[in-house]
């Protein structure tokens, strides 16, 4: 049973893309509001989430935030060390994770987990690794899809819907 989603960040729940302002801290990304909403809804369903990612950012500790995201892990070099601590805290083990991930920093990851996703546009060997190449592409709404599918192999489709009637 799938009981937590990691989330990379750069080139998963968002296209890549770092722009920056004038000041020397001041960085920009745009996140994918179908991300958001999977991902409330997910955690509404009684299930955990957490991003790990090689980056730090307050853009990303901002976002985390605002969706509930309680497991926020940046600067990351080992995410599997990290993902390991998470599941030691959270009584789980790698077989009860699904993770998206894009490049070849997320790959020790993605091969221990239960099940792994990466977007459409990752990196052709993170492609060749996973159990699932998405549709979409990085920041263009692949976690919601990567959400999709977990819910409904978790057949919890109905009980998902049923949140927001």
């Amino acid at each position: 049973m799938i009981e937590l989603l990691v989330f990379d960040v750069d080139g998963c729940l968002t296209d890549g893309g770092i722009m920056y302002g004038n000041s020397e801290t001041e960085e920009f990304k745009t996140f994918h509001v179908k991300d958001g909403f999977g991902i409330v809804s997910w955690m509404k369903l009684g299930r955990k989430s957490a991003i790990i990612t090689g980056r730090s950012s307050d853009v990303v500790t901002k976002r985390a935030k605002e969706l509930g995201i309680t497991h926020l892990y940046q600067d990351v070099k080992d995410k599997k060390a990290v993902l390991q601590a998470i599941l030691n805290k959270e009584g789980l083990g790698f077989e009860n994770v699904a993770a998206i991930g894009d490049d070849l920093n997320d790959l020790s990851l993605l091969r221990s987990v239960g099940l792994s996703f990466c977007p459409k546009d990752a990196m052709p060997l993170i492609q060749k690794e996973v159990d699932v190449v998405l549709s979409k592409e990085g920041g263009r709404a692949a976690v919601r899809e990567m959400i999709d599918i977990v819910v409904e192999k978790e057949n919890l489709s109905e009980a998902f819907v049923n949140l927001w009637l």
